[in-house]
This record gives C-alpha cells, structure tokens and sequence, in this order.
C-alpha cells in the first residue's frame, strides 16, 4: 500500500509540474493549444496593421490552427503594452509591434500603466527599420538643407507631423540641432496627418517607412533622409539625416514579444516560428517594401537590447527635453 501510495504522489507531482510548464519540453508538447492572437497597437488599416496581418497569415499553416489579430490601439501603444502585460502567460497572446516603441514609452509618458522591463519578453525579433522625414511632394524642398533653409525663416509658424514615439525624437532632434522653432502636432496615426501634409497646413512629417514609402509610390509625398546611423539595404537611396548635418541613429525593429513567464520552451517555438518567416524570400522583399531589413535574433539577445533601448530612450526624451504626457 505504501508503495502504491508513493507511485501515486510521484505520479500526481509529474502532472501537476507538466500543468506548469516545470517540466522540460511539457509546455510546448502542448502548444497552441488555441487560437492564437496577435495584438496589433494600432487601428485596422494602419502601416502597423498590415504587418501584424502579414504575419498572422503566414502563421496560419505552420500551426495549422487559427491567428486572429486583434487591434488594441491608443495610449501611443500603452494600451497594446498593457493588454499583453495582463495575459495569460502561455504563448496564445503575442504582441507583434515595434519593441523600440514600447521601450520609448516608458519614458514618453509620466505613468505608464506597466514597468514594460518586467512584464514584456522578446520572443522573436522581425525587421530594422527607419523613420522618415518627408514632405508633400509638389513642395520645392529637394534636400534636408532645402527644408531646413525654409524652416528657419518660418520660424515658430513651421509646424510638422507625427504619430509615433521615434518620430517624436527624431523631430526633436532636427529641431535641436538645427535651431528650429517648428511646433509638432501629433496625430494619432500617420494617414491622419496626410491631408494636412498635401494641404500645407503641416510643413514635414516624420514617419514610419510603411507609411512614407506607400505615399511616396503613391506620388503624394518626397522623402528626404532616414533617421539610421547608416543606409539599410532596404532603402539604399534615402540619406540618412546624419550625412544631412543631423547626427543621430534612431533604428527602429518589431518584434513578436510575450507575457513575462512564457515557459522557455513556448518562447524557443514563437521564435522558430517567425524565424522561418522571416528568413523567406516573400518576407524578404515584403519587409523591404517598407523600408526594413530582415532582422533574426535569438531570444535572450534580443531582450538584453530592449532592456538597454529603455535606458537609452530615456536619455533621448531627456536629450530631447520632451514633457511626458
């Protein structure tokens, strides 16, 4: 009897380790074990939006089970960043946004609803990506040089667009370096500021390459530099605004990240997952349509830099002298 009784207690610990994800390999055996989510941090429609679809249609054969994207936009991404926060730690909620964003807004804002550095973890990471600054496209202004001539003349009557963390220091730091007075209006996504930018009412914008590079095609705005240290492969013809006189190294990357306490073994299958997304030939030449370049890295490194982009970005807002909202 005292046999059978340890057999049991032995057999009844096995199990409720596996329901835990304590024993190795249990949890992703299991995994998807439903629908999976991908959260996108801005509305249907949105440059974002098109990524996060993007991806949830290639994932839909390799797990061969359903992906649904689900837009929590607002709060410059606050809302998304909380919402994952507050999942289920299990691999079935994955937040598919830039990571640069989430980390700019710890600092962006006076209260943010999470400590991201406790309650996000990289699964995956997808692209490199820069911000844009660009103008209407019937405007005289060819070069940075040209803009920034004009701007000054305007003086605080210059006024420019944006609607993401990075091109709110980006803007920032153009002004800063170059002694202007431009005032910055935010929008809430990048296509709400198209009309004003065509109209004349907005002097520039800076935006994010999905957004510019479909209104360049579109023939309705002219880019002018990008905000990396150094030309991407992406976008080998758009100066950088470091070779324009306005040194900076603002690179942008998504990632697919995941409530803290994913089990490891849920985390190793996401990153495989888009890994083999991204490594494709449609991938490729999709991410290079807006302006990125593939970016593979594995799990641990990935989270060492977001946790180092939260301490640079908050350097840069104070750099910047940007108020929290």
């Amino acid at each position: 009897m005292k046999k059978m009784s340890l057999r049991l207690w032995l057999g009844a610990a096995v199990a409720a380790s596996a329901m835990l994800g304590l024993v190795p390999g249990a949890s992703a055996q299991s995994y998807p074990s439903q629908d999976i989510r991908l959260v996108c941090a801005f509305p249907p429609g949105s440059g974002a939006d098109v990524l996060v679809r993007y991806f949830a249609e290639k994932l839909k054969p390799i797990v061969k089970g359903t992906v649904i994207v689900e837009n929590k936009a607002g709060a410059g991404g606050n809302i998304a960043s909380e919402y994952v926060s507050r999942a289920k730690p299990d691999g079935h909620t994955i937040f598919v946004h830039a990571a640069t964003a989430v980390a700019a807004n710890m600092s962006l804002f006076k209260n943010p609803p999470v400590d991201v550095a406790k309650t996000i973890q990289i699964a995956a990471t997808i692209n490199r990506q820069p911000f844009m600054l660009v103008v209407d496209a019937k405007s005289p202004y060819k070069t940075v040089a040209d803009l920034t001539a004009a701007m000054k003349t305007k003086g605080d009557k210059a006024s420019y667009a944006t609607a993401a963390p990075t091109g709110r220091i980006m803007g920032e730091i153009y002004k800063n370096v170059m002694g202007l007075k431009a005032i910055e209006v935010n929008y809430k996504t990048a296509p709400d500021s198209l009309n004003e930018l065509t109209n004349g009412t907005v002097d520039f914008g800076m935006h994010d390459p999905v957004f510019s590079l479909a209104q360049q095609r579109e023939g309705r705005l002219r880019i002018l530099a990008v905000s990396t240290g150094e030309r991407l492969a992406a976008s080998p013809d758009f100066p950088t605004m470091t070779e324009s006189g306005i040194k900076m190294d603002l690179t942008g990357w998504w990632a697919a990240m995941v409530p803290t306490g994913t089990p490891q073994p849920v985390i190793d299958q996401i990153n495989k997952w888009f890994s083999e997304i991204v490594k494709s030939d449609d991938s490729k030449k999709f991410l290079n349509s807006f302006g990125g370049d593939p970016n593979i890295q594995p799990p641990a490194e990935a989270q060492k830099r977001f946790l180092q982009d939260i301490k640079d970005w908050g350097d840069y807002v104070r750099m910047a002298k940007i108020p929290p909202l």
